[in-house]
């Protein structure tokens, strides 16, 4: 009872204090957030009479480190002697909320000094993001900071550090400062710092807060001019057009001017770093501090890189100007300030400000989306690496376990919460998701009933919620969304058992012998009762298999099992820009494929958790069946069916074999055979699919063939859905394998049903020829397309010298033609030229049908599926 007292009373201390330092914050320094990044205790700084917090409540990732013991005096600010170090993760965000909301100019600075806080001597370089954009690269050893200008379109402001692979970020302090009148403002894009000067004699090296109230941090400045300052006071009264910008009278009392009035002030600056593309926005701050002879005012002309701007200035005793440039382009900025000779004075400068301006390209996530998914990883407490910052934006950044579209804003459609030891009910606000189209909460500890909501979610077409504690039935809104196929839902190993409410009994075996018993006398009760006993039996059997097959379908793995199915990875059976592919048997005796991820994949996490995805709702007898997955801690495995065959490409060669080999050669009904059934698997994706779904990687290594050599459709890692039929993708990296990418796509980026087609047609090139998509020559020292070995030889009518030399001549030359026109039309330049996979389909029936009887194979034993049924 004491133990839990003092636990209390501590608890209540520290509350107490907390929100002391917030009401001290508040009142000492309104407008003002202002981060010790790594501290351990709030505290005011006494250099500036700045309140400073912790990191505490702004991001929950990162390491407390303290700064060389060596240089740790060389800075007296106590900001600097700590900093917060992120040695995990991609991108680690703070998170800002400013009380005065969106909408608003903050000035936002990221302050940065290595000190060898860990002791490596090593300055590390990594970038820094505002939201979802770029801001800067940091890669100083001494003491810098990084400022912009910025308005946020949302509450939340996010700066993130992004590890770039050249060192662990970190940072020192984090600042945020409020502007309360409508300046500093851009139509789009943010002000970013270059410098800020006091020009003129100064009694110190640099002035902020709070003789400036806005913190912005102004540096002495004095060039080869004459200097002039006085001790009278600035009208600062908000009757003239500067008092809006708040410049402190300290940095206005101060200037510098040309030696006379035919001397012009010039100034050429050029940054540290190059900033050829960016546009410059300059600052002018004047005060006329010298009375001059009653009736003479100083006027002069501002002109910026070769009168790109230029602005006449006539100055009042004491009364400051602000002159704002246009935004000029250039890798450096020159400006002179030349004397219009009316008053006979020279120019004169107080203060300048360099900026120069940032874009915006990236889209944040709608809001709505942010809030849902921030809402459910609050309530569930989800710790992930990647859950930082926006969950959409940047597209290399999205949170594990998300898929995103990326419209104009970009929106979440996939969300994967599977074996995440998610605890209580299912939350509302996963219904605030409303372009949700696939939810996987399965294999957690939820309970409770489940949400009529998720009914409410439009486009949401997969529900698994199997592996649960919930309650109480399906609600009807859910129900009858299942029933109308416009949802697939999974409850398997929960407490309800069925959609119907209540669920129907199973009939037990009495209940069918009974009127057997009263209706047949003698013999035939006998006979007839044992004939039921049979298939009662039979059916159980039956029914327990289908179980086992169910359980089997798409279940997922423990890392040890995977190990166990696979005999401890002893037998690989491929690999590829994943990892390696091993033979497994699983306990039922069913051989399979497993898919392992390795540490170095270049396809990478998303690209293996999209192909789980994908095919966990795609079903058709031309797609490889994924059976499992295994995404246990750093383990991720996918199990598919095993394909005996391996993959098409193994099985094509220009190279002639020898006579006992002959028999392995693959016929042209077979090749034919080969085509339709990937063609019909394409189909499916394309035509049967609702919303269609785009391969983007079709080749002859996705072809995998099975022990009768009938082929299906791998590797869905690069798949994409799109929302209506006609909906095509821009993407500004086209992702495929080289010489079957559509060169439409590699120009234009744009992604559609026919960027697959033509991957398809070379497909078909390639069992036309046996010859791969990119010939090298014997040295590998150059490459020749396909299409550009073959074009000439079709057109002056030459088939023999295309067909694959290992057929022997053993082929329909009628059909061979057809497929050739076929595989041309595939290959046509441009998108609008193609026909459509289902036309292709027909085409290539036609042509197989039209050899059945000429060799191995007869017309009874063509299998075309019917048209698919998405599910």
């Amino acid at each position: 009872m004491e133990r839990s007292t003092t636990a209390f009373s501590f608890s209540l201390l520290a509350s107490l204090a907390l929100g002391f330092v917030l009401v001290v914050r508040a009142q000492q320094n309104p407008g003002f957030i202002s981060i010790d990044c790594g501290a351990t205790n709030a505290y005011i700084e006494e250099e500036n009479n700045i309140a400073y917090e912790t990191d505490e409540g702004f991001i929950d990732s990162g390491n407390n480190m303290q700064v060389s013991t060596e240089v740790i005096y060389e800075n007296n600010l106590q900001s600097s002697k700590n900093v917060r170090s992120f040695p995990n993760g991609k991108r680690n965000c703070y998170t800002l909320r400013p009380d005065q909301g969106k909408n608003k100019t903050y000035l936002i600075r990221a302050i940065f000094w290595y000190a060898n806080y860990d002791g490596k001597n090593q300055t590390p370089q990594f970038d820094l993001y505002i939201d979802v954009n770029y801001w800067a690269t940091v890669s100083y050893s001494t003491y810098c900071y990084k400022e912009i200008m910025y308005v946020p379109q949302a509450y939340d402001i996010q700066v993130c550090l992004v590890n770039t692979g050249n060192g662990v970020p970190f940072i020192s302090a984090l600042e945020l400062r409020t502007f309360d009148d409508d300046i500093y403002r851009l139509r789009s894009g943010f002000l970013q710092t270059q410098e800020r000067y006091d020009i003129g004699l100064s009694s110190k090296s640099f002035i902020r807060y709070p003789i400036d109230v806005y913190d912005r941090i102004w540096a002495a400045q004095n060039y080869d001019w004459s200097t002039v300052n006085t001790t009278a006071a600035i009208d600062l009264s908000d009757g003239n057009d500067a008092y809006k910008y708040k410049i402190p009278g300290e940095i206005l009392r101060t200037a510098q001017t040309s030696m006379n009035a035919s001397i012009p002030l010039y100034l050429q600056w050029t940054p540290s770093i190059s900033l050829s593309t960016k546009k410059w926005i300059v600052y002018f701050y004047f005060v006329e501090i010298e009375r001059l002879t009653s009736g003479l005012q100083r006027e002069f002309t501002i002109s910026i890189n070769d009168h790109r701007f230029t602005k006449t200035v006539s100055l009042e005793y004491l009364k400051p100007v602000a002159v704002v440039s246009s935004p000029v382009g250039g890798s450096f900025i020159t400006f002179s300030i030349e004397s219009t000779n009316k008053s006979g004075n020279p120019p004169i400068l107080n203060a300048v400000e360099f900026y120069t301006v940032g874009d915006l390209p990236n889209v944040p996530t709608a809001q709505d989306d942010v809030k849902a998914i921030n809402g459910i990883k609050a309530t569930y407490l989800i710790k992930r690496e990647s859950w930082q910052g926006d969950p959409c934006v940047p597209s290399n950044y999205t949170w594990d376990g998300l898929n995103c579209s990326y419209g104009n804003p970009p929106r979440i459609i996939s969300l994967k919460l599977s074996s995440s030891n998610l605890t209580g009910d299912i939350v509302s606000s996963l219904s605030h998701l409303s372009r949700l189209e696939y939810l996987d909460l399965s294999n957690n500890q939820l309970s409770g009933a489940i949400p009529e909501t998720l009914a409410d979610l439009p486009h949401l077409r997969f529900l698994n919620l199997s592996g649960n504690n919930l309650t109480g039935s399906v609600p009807e809104a859910l129900k009858k969304r299942v029933m109308e196929k416009t949802l697939n839902m999974s409850l398997t190993g929960t407490a309800i058992p069925c959609l119907a409410d209540p669920c129907p009994q199973k009939k037990k075996k009495h209940d069918i012998l009974i009127p057997v018993v009263a209706s047949v006398s003698g013999f035939l009760v006998i006979l007839f009762g044992a004939l039921a006993v049979v298939w009662l039996s039979k059916r159980k059997q039956i029914a327990e298999s289908n179980k086992r097959t169910l359980r089997l379908k798409n279940r997922p793995f423990k890392y040890g099992e995977v190990s166990r199915v696979t005999g401890n990875f002893g037998r690989v059976i491929g690999e590829g820009g994943f990892g390696k592919v091993y033979h497994g048997t699983l306990d039922n005796g069913t051989v399979v494929a497993v898919k392992m991820l390795s540490e170095s994949s270049k396809q990478g996490y998303k690209e293996f958790q999209a192909e789980a995805q994908l095919l966990m709702i795609v079903h058709h007898g031309n797609l490889v069946s994924l059976l499992g997955y295994c995404d246990d801690s750093k383990h991720m495995a996918l199990i598919y069916e095993y394909m005996a065959n391996g993959n098409l490409r193994q099985h094509l060669s220009v190279k002639m074999q020898p006579i006992e080999d002959q028999l392995k050669v693959l016929t042209w009904s077979k090749r034919l055979q080969i085509a339709v059934d990937a063609a019909q698997g394409l189909d499916y994706l394309h035509n049967g699919c609702k919303p269609p779904i785009i391969h983007r990687d079709l080749k002859t290594t996705n072809i995998l063939l099975n022990e009768d050599f009938r082929a299906k459709i791998a590797d869905f890692g690069l798949s994409r859905a799109f929302a209506t039929e006609n909906d095509f993708y821009v993407s500004t990296c086209p992702a495929g394998t080289p010489g079957y990418l559509d060169p439409e796509l590699q120009s234009s980026g744009n992604l559609n049903k026919k960027s697959d087609v033509y991957s398809f047609g070379i497909v078909l090139f390639e069992l036309i020829t046996g010859r791969p998509a990119l010939m090298r020559s014997r040295d590998g020292s150059t490459s020749m397309h396909i299409l550009q070995w073959l074009i000439p030889i079709v057109e002056r009518g030459d088939i023999q010298s295309v067909m694959d030399p290992r057929l022997q001549g053993e082929f329909d030359i009628n059909s061979a033609w057809k497929v050739v026109e076929i595989a041309m039309s595939c290959t046509r330049p441009m998108a609008i030229q193609r026909p459509d996979i289902n036309h292709v389909l027909v085409e290539l029936k036609e042509s197989l049908v039209s050899i059945s009887g000429s060799f191995e194979m007869n017309y009874s034993e063509l299998q075309f599926d019917s048209a698919p049924m998405a599910r």
